[in-house]
């Protein structure tokens, strides 16, 4: 039987007493050439040995400051089902920061099936938790639909769009949502508190009135916090006679 190599063999020395509960969340594990010295190996084994569980999610490093237990983050459930009402927050708490007048461009285009430069409202809010940022929220609607009429989103701010949009004479009677992964990006970093390239969820929802998309946004959520939940209607199987 081969011999196991001396990285791995550490790695199991400090990943048990984490597993085992002994090490807390935030305690400090020794360094490396400190790790070096006890168990008698290489520091670059010592290295290796922390990356390691630093890739497992067990430990985090700190430049200037060393290796941490990690703390387990706290995990939120986003409720996403068949039907054209809710924010799918679950019970985070909604804080919206801004709307705008944009052109429209790329891929929104194609989205929302519109040219460059055709103006869009965008609407920019978060879900917060203990007013900590979880999720971030952005959803764009062609500015065709409403504009002149009092049902815009600078208009009618505290209405949803859903019920906006009905009211202007597009009821939303589907909806298709896309799931992907991505690195997240500097400027949603800054209103997501962390740190740019953290791996995010990405729901990429679009709401329809017949063959037209009226509306479409992107919900953004730390992919190591946040779960999709799924609850969709099924109709009555037939029976056959």
């Amino acid at each position: 039987m081969a011999r196991q190599p001396r990285y791995l063999w550490l790695a199991e020395q400090l990943r048990r007493p984490i597993l085992d509960g002994e090490m807390a969340p935030g305690a400090r594990l020794p360094s490396r050439t400190s790790l070096a010295r006890t168990y008698r190996v290489s520091e670059q084994i010592s290295r290796t040995a922390l990356r390691l569980l630093v890739t497992e999610g067990l430990v985090e490093s700190r430049p200037g400051s060393g290796y941490f237990v990690r703390t387990v983050p706290e995990i939120f459930r986003l409720s996403r089902t068949d039907a054209t009402s809710g924010s799918g927050l679950g019970r985070l708490g909604r804080e919206r920061i801004s709307t705008e007048q944009e052109r429209c461009s790329g891929r929104l285009g194609a989205r929302l099936r519109l040219r460059d430069g055709d103006p869009v409202y965008r609407t920019t809010s978060r879900g917060l938790s203990a007013d900590r940022p979880v999720t971030l929220h952005r959803s764009w609607e062609p500015a065709v639909l409403t504009a002149g009429t009092l049902r815009t989103p600078f208009d009618a701010a505290d209405v949803g769009p859903l019920e906006r949009l009905g009211a202007a004479g597009y009821p939303v009677d589907r909806v298709v949502e896309e799931v992907g992964v991505r690195a997240l990006h500097d400027s949603e970093a800054i209103l997501l508190d962390s740190a740019p390239g953290v791996p995010v969820l990405v729901v990429e929802r679009t709401h329809f009135s017949g063959d037209r998309p009226v509306e479409t946004s992107d919900l953004i959520g730390a992919a190591e916090q946040c779960r999709l939940l799924y609850k969709l209607s099924l109709g009555r199987p037939r029976i056959r006679g």
